[in-house]
This record gives structure tokens, C-alpha cells and sequence, in this order.
């Protein structure tokens, strides 16, 4: 089961004060990422910023589809679903 890869949708708001999980709304994690969206500065702080919270190698997350998007498709390998998602939610401040 940990060899298996999952995919987290993620909306990355490029740009911000400061790196956050915001929580999960319409199919994906929201993301605020402090780098701004500009030769690919964000998508890189943005799995920086995920290996530290998931605890895992940044060689262990790769964007899928979405990398000129806001919208992202994150591949993970190495955790279940259900670590990836309680990790998240232990940095995440709840949307309203």
C-alpha cells in the first residue's frame, strides 16, 4: 500500500504573505504559496512547502497535470490517502 502513488487536487493561490493550507473546498486543497507564479518559482515552493508538511522527500511528489494552472494534480508516493489527508488537516486552517 505505501508503494502506491495518490493523486491530491490542489488550487494553489500563487503570491501570498505566506505559505498555508487553507483546507479543502470544491474538490481541492486550497493553497495560498508566498512565491509568485513566475518560472515555475511557485510550483516548486509549492512541493517544498508540501514535503514539510506530509513529512516526505520532495522526490516522493510530482505535479501531474495543471503546471501552468492554479488548479494541480498532485501524484504521492510513499502515504495513504487517509496520512496525506491528516497531515493537511493538522496545518490547515478551516474555510468558511
Amino acid at each position: 500500500m505505501a508503494d502506491e502513488k495518490i493523486t491530491l487536487w490542489v488550487k494553489v493561490q500563487p503570491n501570498a504573505r505566506r505559505n498555508e493550507i487553507l483546507g479543502f473546498r470544491d474538490g481541492a486543497w486550497q493553497v495560498r504559496i508566498a512565491a509568485p507564479p513566475v518560472k515555475g518559482k511557485a510550483n516548486q515552493e509549492l512541493l517544498k512547502y508540501l514535503s514539510q508538511i506530509l513529512e516526505i522527500s520532495k522526490h516522493q511528489l510530482t505535479i501531474e497535470k495543471g503546471m501552468t494552472a492554479r488548479r494541480k494534480a498532485i501524484s504521492i508516493s510513499g502515504l495513504t490517502r487517509s496520512q496525506v489527508e491528516e497531515r493537511l488537516k493538522k496545518h490547515g486552517s478551516e474555510l468558511h
